[in-house]
């Protein structure tokens, strides 16, 4: 009886897990195009002079000679993919821009990767501004990293035919260029980062940010499939649920509702022990599509290369981890640097991300050696 109840339940979460928005990809496509790729590896990636998205794409500090040399390194250990962040405020000079990202993936396809990209992104500061970007903050993880939209533009519907335009655009531009994996249209969009501002804690946040990316979201999905996308659209959950409430709709938030029922393919982040992952990977496949992990990798909460990987491999889902080469992001340092920053002499026990050191060397060389071995290098 109680195998029965099982498979009725599994059967019924398939038909759930079935529905599809208007465009979306069926289970048959995604696991046909899925089926031609490689265990997909990689890091989700900034140039180290680079501190945010800005820094990494404007016309003054774009720097091919350092991301070619990186994604070099990368291509040495077997890594084929890549996690890179646009910005909706690079598309002011669109024709800039445009020529900048094809550069950037004229390397990537140099270097045989094929890199995923995110269109918007929740995380950290909500007051982006174009230009020269401020320093790292000393002993602080990811201290420069940029919301995208910002907050003014989130709470000013008015600005949203910009957005719109930012995501036809680049998505336009690009929509049948193979050197792109796939795209994820927002990560962690119902972040509200309420540990990520210093010890007071402050609310920099509009009040009601989860509620207006849970109205955008979907329309951000529809432009990327209105600009004509032949790759992939994803955006990956990243709240720790059990699997059992994954499989259950009824305990899925309206933003992972969204995320579900638009994804093509699954993607997910697992900032956690390698028995989780074992236990998360059947309840995400139970989805019947494709499933990538987007961010995983953090020493300090036993997420490693060494004991991830494997599993990952057995049953096909791509990896891509948190931080390359350290650099101005900093997040070699713990999340718990924004309550006490890593300064006077005080260093974090064990590095949190990262795979390699700014020398180029590195950060465990049983790491590496666990990258190629899953990579077959």
């Amino acid at each position: 009886m109680k195998r029965l109840l099982l498979i009725l339940c599994l059967f019924s979460a398939a038909i759930t897990h079935g529905q599809n928005a208007p465009g979306r990809w069926s289970a048959e496509k995604a696991n046909a195009w899925y089926a031609k790729e490689p265990f997909l590896v990689g890091s989700n990636y900034a140039p180290a002079n680079a501190i945010n998205e800005l820094e990494m794409f404007q016309a003054g500090s774009f720097d091919p000679a350092t991301i070619d040399k990186e994604l070099a390194m990368a291509e040495r250990i077997g890594m084929n993919t890549m996690r890179v962040f646009l910005h909706d405020l690079l598309w002011k000079d669109s024709a800039g821009f445009t020529k900048r990202l094809d550069q950037f993936l004229s390397l990537c396809a140099k270097h045989k990767i094929r890199p995923m990209l995110v269109l918007f992104d929740s995380c950290w500061d909500p007051f982006p501004k174009l230009g020269k970007q401020h320093e790292p903050v000393p002993g602080i993880h990811n201290s420069g990293w940029l919301q995208s939209p910002g907050a003014a533009a989130l709470t000013d519907e008015s600005q949203y035919l910009r957005l719109e335009a930012y995501v036809k655009g680049v998505v336009g531009a690009f929509k049948n260029d193979k050197r792109i994996l796939a795209w994820d249209v927002w990560n962690e969009p119902d972040n509200t980062n309420d540990n990520s501002y210093g010890k007071n804690n402050k609310k920099l946040e509009p009040a009601n940010k989860v509620a207006l990316v849970t109205k955008l979201l979907p329309r951000v999905f529809q432009w990327a499939r209105s600009a004509g996308a032949t790759q992939p659209l994803t955006s990956g959950v990243w709240i720790y649920r059990t699997p059992a409430d994954w499989q259950n709709p009824a305990k899925w938030s309206p933003m992972e509702k969204i995320q579900f029922e638009n994804s093509d393919i699954i993607t997910f982040h697992q900032y956690s022990n390698p028995t989780e992952l074992e236990k998360v990977i059947p309840a995400l496949e139970s989805f019947g599509r494709p499933v990538i992990c987007t961010e995983y990798m953090a020493r300090g909460v036993n997420s490693k290369f060494q004991t991830h990987l494997p599993i990952a491999k057995k049953a096909k889902v791509g990896m891509i981890n948190w931080g390359f080469v350290a650099g101005k992001t900093q997040t070699f340092l713990p999340w718990d640097s924004w309550q006490k920053p890593y300064v006077n002499g005080r260093e974090p026990a064990i590095w949190f991300h990262e795979v390699f050191k700014q020398d180029g060397t590195p950060v465990d060389p049983a790491e590496v050696a666990a990258i190629k071995k899953a990579t077959g290098k």
